[in-house]
């Protein structure tokens, strides 16, 4: 039996649910889709203000994801120390930030040809 493939507007949405539920903040989704080479379609980029709200995040988007859409991510990292935790959904990735350190890697600036969207709070 194959896996049905997931509907990217619902990981999409799922995903940013998942990060409101906690109170992520300042939520961008970046649409990579025109620019050549990219690892995936889109980034979704959001900022904990410590350690374990970081965690609680990225716990909450795997939780919310899976009951929802029975997917998980491909990969994870950073979960270690929690100051940038990467999910890949393979064509949505999520880079959830403590403030300190998406101010100083600034991935929306790197990624300057993409069309950005604010995420408001639910």
């Amino acid at each position: 039996m194959t896996k049905k493939p997931v509907n990217t507007d619902e990981l999409i949405a799922a995903i940013i649910k998942g990060i409101d539920d906690v109170k992520g903040e300042n939520i961008q989704l970046l649409d990579l889709r025109e620019i050549e080479n990219t690892v995936c379609d889109y980034f979704i980029i959001c900022s904990g203000g410590s350690n374990t709200q970081v965690n609680a995040i990225s716990g909450s988007v795997q939780k919310l994801v899976s009951k929802e859409l029975k997917d998980k991510p491909w990969h994870i990292e950073g979960q270690g120390n929690s100051e940038w935790v990467l999910m890949d959904y393979v064509n949505v990735v999520v880079h959830i930030f403590q403030k300190h350190v998406r101010e100083f890697y600034d991935i929306e600036s790197l990624w300057g040809d993409a069309k950005i969207t604010e995420i408001k709070p639910v």
